[in-house]
C-alpha cells in the first residue's frame, strides 16, 4: 500500500460572507481587514468577528474569513452545534442546500441566513500536479493515519483538487483535539 505525508491544518469555527452580508453587518462599502494569511493561497483570517445566534444560544467572536464569497457559509464543530441548538450536516464547503440557517450579528446590523450552516467534511487540498503525482482524483476519499498517544485513523477524507490549492489536510478543532493534533503536524496518507 502506497503512502505519502501531508501537513494538517486545524480549523476553528468561522464564517465566510458574501459582499451583501459584509455590508449588512459592517456598513455600506465596507472592506474586510486582513489579519493573517491562511494555508490556502488567497485565503485569510480577518480582524472582523461576528456573533452567531441560534435557537438555543449564541457564540460570540466568530472569525470572518476572506475574501468575500458568492454565498455566506458558517462552519461549526459538532460541539458548537449544541451551543446554538442546530443539527447541521457534515458537508463539503459550498454544498449548502438543505442546511440550516442562523442569525448573524455584526457591529452595524443583523442578518438571517436561510441556510448555510455546516460541519465541514475533513478534506485534503491539493493541486492537479499533486493529484497526478499521487494518482488521486477530485472527489475521491482517502484515509490518514495519526501517530502518537491519541493516534488513530481519519477515514473518509475528501480529496479536493484545484490549481489554486496548497497541499494541506483540514480537520476541525473537535477532530484535532480528539487526536491530539497540532497545526503543521505531518500525517501519513494511505492510498487504497
Amino acid at each position: 500500500m502506497e503512502t505519502f505525508k501531508v501537513p494538517v491544518g486545524i480549523s476553528n469555527r468561522h464564517i465566510h460572507l458574501s459582499q451583501e452580508h459584509i455590508e449588512a453587518l459592517f456598513g455600506v462599502g465596507y472592506s474586510l481587514t486582513k489579519m493573517k494569511d491562511l494555508s490556502q493561497p488567497g485565503q485569510y483570517a480577518c480582524e472582523e468577528t461576528v456573533t452567531l445566534i441560534g435557537p438555543k444560544g449564541k457564540i460570540s467572536g466568530v472569525r470572518v474569513l476572506g475574501p468575500a464569497r458568492k454565498a455566506s457559509q458558517v462552519e461549526l464543530t459538532g460541539t458548537d452545534t449544541f451551543k446554538v441548538g442546530l443539527k447541521p450536516p457534515v458537508r463539503d464547503s459550498g454544498k449548502l442546500e438543505g442546511s440550516p440557517g442562523i442569525d448573524v450579528e455584526g457591529p452595524k446590523g443583523r442578518i438571517h441566513m436561510e441556510q448555510g450552516v455546516i460541519i465541514a467534511a475533513r478534506h485534503l487540498h491539493m493541486t492537479p500536479e499533486d493529484a497526478k503525482k499521487y494518482s488521486l482524483k477530485d472527489g475521491q476519499h482517502i484515509r490518514a493515519i495519526v501517530q502518537g498517544p491519541r493516534g488513530g485513523v481519519l477515514d473518509q477524507v475528501l480529496v479536493r483538487v484545484n490549481p489554486e490549492y496548497a497541499l494541506d489536510l483540514h480537520v476541525d478543532t473537535d477532530e484535532g483535539n480528539a487526536f491530539g493534533l497540532a497545526n503543521g503536524q505531518q500525517l501519513e496518507v494511505y492510498l487504497n
